[in-house]
């Protein structure tokens, strides 16, 4: 369960892997590769650190979470069951986003089967890596009733994978960015397609999980909170707070020694 107020890491990243489907890979229903949600966010941590973080792109259209799921023979591709001991363990990231649901919902894979393929990939890479794990719900889309086997989704079975989602964040003491709420089941963020978020809508997923990690991991600041210690603003200012009986305290900096 997370704690309200902890910190999952005091120190910048240094390698973030994002691993996912079509949603992740990106493809021809945006304009340029950096339109893609995982894209935004890796810019946008690099925009908050000092030293900027190594960015691995682990995503595959039309892929599904393991060979149990009822698109994976339509997929013709590794799941990520399949694929995750190279795809992330390998590269050994201390950010890892896991970005699944989508295609499995739309295959009508059952929930039990989905969390159990789930929990042994993010089991596996906590116990071997131990980085923060953020777990995105499924996105919002429109077109339910095309592409087959993927036309056997729906609004109510994708609030049942979210459900099952954030019950797995919580367990095992991981992050879950609400992408979902945050596009709001808007439809004019959603490509004509009925799948994929559009450039709007990448935009508004990677600011959700930015704002994820950002609330719970004070590494992200580290350069921010620096630059602010050292200027004439922040010493009067401190000052005029430690008079009023109001003083300034970092106590995610006293507390931050041996984190990771």
């Amino acid at each position: 369960m997370i704690t309200a107020g902890r910190d999952y890491h005091s120190k910048p990243f240094k390698t973030l892997v994002v691993l996912g489907e079509s949603t992740v890979q990106g493809g021809e229903w945006l304009d340029k590769q950096e339109d893609r949600f995982a894209d935004i966010v890796a810019g946008l941590i690099n925009t908050c650190q000092a030293t900027p973080v190594t960015y691995h792109n682990k995503g595959i259209g039309a892929n599904v979470i393991s060979p149990r799921s009822p698109g994976y023979e339509n997929s013709a591709k590794p799941s990520a069951l399949e694929r995750y001991r190279t795809d992330v363990i390998n590269l050994n990231p201390d950010l890892f986003i896991l970005c699944y649901g989508l295609n499995d919902m739309r295959a009508d894979m059952p929930i039990d089967a989905f969390t159990e393929d789930m929990q042994t990939i993010i089991g596996d890479v906590k116990t071997t890596c131990d980085p923060v794990i953020v777990l995105t719900t499924v996105y919002h889309m429109t077109g339910f009733g095309s592409f087959p086997p993927f036309d056997l989704g729906s609004i109510e079975k994708t609030l049942h994978y979210n459900n099952a989602i954030r019950q797995l964040a919580e367990e095992n003491d991981g992050l879950l960015a609400d992408v979902w709420a945050g596009q709001g089941t808007t439809d004019w963020l959603i490509h004509p397609d009925g799948v994929h978020a559009n450039k709007v809508g990448n935009l508004i997923i990677a600011h959700r999980i930015l704002e994820t990690i950002a609330q719970h991991c004070s590494g992200l600041t580290t350069a921010t909170y620096a630059r602010d210690a050292r200027t004439a603003w922040t010493i009067n200012a401190t000052d005029y707070r430690e008079q009023d009986g109001d003083p300034f305290n970092p106590w995610w900096i006293k507390n931050s020694e041996g984190r990771k």
